[in-house]
């Protein structure tokens, strides 16, 4: 078998958001009080305005952490670990139940599609008190696939 060689492609906004709709696993990196990062396994989509959202709850340190400092990046993954990946950097918002309703059912949307019963997910969502964070992709890298470098094998 012959080695794998990493691969690091430049591409527009339309090709970025092609890449991330299917791909709802991510590190999403804030900062901390400390000012050291602060990384969280995340489920996320991708909204109808091309932004990254991610559920969460108002008391978890990204939540917090996001709205002390909006700037934040998210690795997103493929579902292969050795797929392709890219890093998102942007600025973060933090919308809190009720004025997450709408936003969180075009959340579920994004990663799952139609839910059988939209009134049982929106009374869910009040009772969990969920938090969305909405990340406007500010700057991306390429979409990068592990390996060896070129010229190295």
């Amino acid at each position: 078998m012959s080695p794998k060689i990493a691969t690091a492609d430049k591409v527009d906004r339309d090709a970025l958001i092609d890449f991330l709709r299917p791909r709802h696993h991510g590190l999403l990196a804030t900062t901390r009080s400390s000012g050291r990062p602060q990384l969280s396994p995340v489920s996320c989509g991708v909204d109808g305005e091309g932004r990254i959202v991610v559920s969460t709850y108002p008391e978890r340190a990204k939540a917090r952490n996001a709205r002390r400092d909006e700037r934040v990046s998210i690795c997103v993954l493929s579902d292969d670990w050795n797929g392709p990946y890219v890093q998102v950097d942007g600025s973060a918002e933090v919308l809190d139940m009720p004025e997450a309703e709408d936003a969180f059912v075009e959340y579920y949307r994004s990663i799952a599609g139609e839910h059988p019963d939209w009134d049982e997910y929106r009374q869910a969502m009040h009772r969990q008190n969920k938090s969305l964070i909405r990340i406007t992709i500010d700057t991306w890298g390429p979409i990068a696939t592990g390996g060896f470098p070129p010229g190295r094998v």
